[in-house]
């Protein structure tokens, strides 16, 4: 049963209206205090962060300053003292950090000079691994006076925003019309082209569209086959004169060549074949009948 004939009008703007009322509510619901719990998870996985530095440097009584937040994803960490460090333990340490939080698997890090605010080191990590980018790992970042910035690129969040939702909604919308409005009709027009049917054993001839139908199956007619046939199935059992045939047949319609008439019946007899209650015979100098056995 097709989806709009089990449910009904009602229930289609029931489901619509429910759909405005949740994107209503989640548009305008205050999500601050969500947004104010994720930077707090991030602050603490980067002091952590902070925290495995210093004491890689042999200083567990310097301190931390406190985690800036420089923009929309994006934090700054720095440090009361001076330190030093290999940017690959840098790498295995954020790592660590962001996995046990729960934060994200997608972020750049950046390694910039206090003196000068140059990028003394930077990475990029993503959840693609080809997207991954971690040079000169191996190299020794000198003690000095460091601030390490990361910024979050997380792709699922940046996906699942407010307006991908609203984009969503409209095409349910817009969805749940096209089957409302516009489904009825074709099934409408199927309905009229099944009263327009003959019957010619395991076929149903649609004289209007060309074709059989057997079961499931549309066998396409040229529009002479059909002509020819739609006179042989007003006339089951009956000899029908060749010459009345190309008279009805192509009259109007160009030069009649001699062997016409027999070429399409011929193509016509192979496309009945399927079905042995059917026969196209031929009456020698006469010419033809639909033989149709019940």
């Amino acid at each position: 049963m097709l989806f709009t004939e089990i449910m009904s009008k009602k229930t289609i703007f029931s489901f619509l209206i429910l759909a405005i009322i949740v994107f209503s509510i989640w548009v305008f619901t205050d999500s601050n205090e969500k947004n104010d719990d994720f930077s707090e998870r991030i602050k603490i996985s980067l002091r952590d962060v902070g925290n495995q530095l210093l004491l890689s440097n042999q200083d567990s009584l310097s301190l931390i300053l406190p985690v800036m937040e420089l923009g929309e994803s994006k934090f700054e960490l720095s440090f009361e003292k001076r330190l030093s460090f290999y940017p690959d333990s840098l790498v295995a340490v954020v790592k660590r950090s962001f996995f046990k939080s729960n934060v994200s698997e997608n972020y750049r890090v950046e390694v910039i000079r206090c003196v000068d605010r140059e990028v003394a080191y930077s990475y990029e990590i993503s959840i693609d691994s080809e997207n991954t980018i971690i040079p000169c790992a191996g190299r020794y970042l000198p003690e000095q006076c460091y601030t390490i910035q990361f910024r979050l690129l997380d792709n699922r969040s940046i996906f699942f925003n407010k307006d991908t939702f609203l984009y969503v909604i409209v095409f349910v919308v817009f969805l749940m019309l096209q089957l409302i409005f516009y489904r009825k009709k074709p099934i409408q027009r199927i309905e009229e082209n099944k009263e327009k049917f003959a019957a010619i054993g395991i076929f149903q001839f649609y004289p209007e569209q060309h074709k059989l139908v057997k079961e499931a199956t549309e066998i396409n007619l040229s529009k002479k086959e059909c002509e020819l046939l739609e006179i042989f199935v007003a006339n089951p059992n009956q000899i029908i004169r060749r010459d009345e045939l190309t008279k009805k047949v192509w009259e109007d319609n160009g030069v009649f060549v001699g062997r016409s008439l027999d070429t399409y019946i011929s193509k016509l007899r192979k496309k009945l074949k399927d079905d042995a209650s059917i026969k196209l015979t031929n009456i020698h100098g006469v010419g033809y009948k639909l033989e149709i056995t019940p």
